[in-house]
């Protein structure tokens, strides 16, 4: 049976992208979104059969929702090889305005325990099935985090700090499932031509295209790549924030201008 790929997130940007890229590679697709009208839509539209892929609406911030379409993935198509916890929100914030409280937890529980919730279901299931078959590999379990996580841009801080806790939570569950068989991937975007990146009002350096950075991805996670950043001018920026000194970090950033907040979107 042709292997299966669960991913989050999937009905545009990056998601929708990742699916194509595993539809083309023969994989079988299990896509899950809030607007299930639209991964539908795109399926016929790419001639994805009904038996290639199903479409399971849910939210990755409601943990319940996101556990039950994983277990009816299972129910229906079998356990997967590959989870991709894909989904996310990009919403900015100001510290001083009440109402942006609730934005910081919205990101954070959409960004970091909604990547927990996905691969939650599924860790027994993998391992009882590399256990049963025999097989010294569980499978895979990819986060998409963001290179925004490497460092706090002023204005972005929600963000930045759901993708910082992101990149910490994948390196966690990859210390604890590695003796297991399981590979952890951890994924760090930098600027994706994308909805979410649409309306950013700042320049976006090395800006790629959803298909190019889900060609590379792909390619990561068969090599059971542990952290990549993508594309490959954007890891040397990353390597760069990494070291740069607070004093010549702040100079630099200084001006950034805010990612839009809630009542701007």
């Amino acid at each position: 049976m042709q292997p299966l790929v669960f991913i989050t997130g999937a009905s545009s940007g990056i998601g929708q992208a990742m699916a194509l890229r595993y539809h083309q590679a023969g994989w079988r697709l299990a896509l899950v979104a809030r607007r299930l009208s639209d991964m539908q839509s795109w399926c016929e539209q790419q001639g994805i059969s009904a038996d290639s892929a199903r479409c399971y609406q849910a939210d990755v911030s409601q943990v319940d929702s996101i556990v039950a379409a994983a277990n009816a993935c299972m129910t229906d198509m079998g356990v997967p090889d590959v989870v991709i916890a894909n989904a996310g929100i990009s919403i900015g914030m100001d510290t001083r305005i009440r109402e942006d409280l609730d934005v910081l937890s919205q990101v954070m529980t959409t960004n970091v325990v909604g990547m927990a919730a996905t691969f939650h279901p599924f860790i027994a299931a993998m391992k009882s099935r590399a256990q049963a078959q025999g097989s010294p590999s569980a499978g895979a379990l990819v986060g998409i985090a963001s290179v925004a996580g490497i460092r706090g841009m002023p204005g972005h801080a929600a963000y930045c700090a759901s993708k910082a806790a992101a990149i910490s939570y994948c390196e966690s569950l990859r210390g604890e499932l590695k003796p297991e068989g399981f590979r952890v991937v951890t994924l760090a975007p930098g600027y994706i031509k994308t909805p979410l990146t649409s309306k950013n009002r700042f320049p976006m350096p090395f800006l790629m295209s959803a298909d190019d950075f889900a060609h590379q991805a792909f390619q990561a996670i068969e090599q059971g790549t542990s952290f990549k950043v993508i594309p490959t001018p954007m890891a040397w920026v990353a390597r760069l924030l990494r070291i740069l000194p607070d004093a010549l970090f702040d100079r630099a950033f200084k001006n950034q201008p805010r990612k839009h907040r809630a009542h701007e979107h």
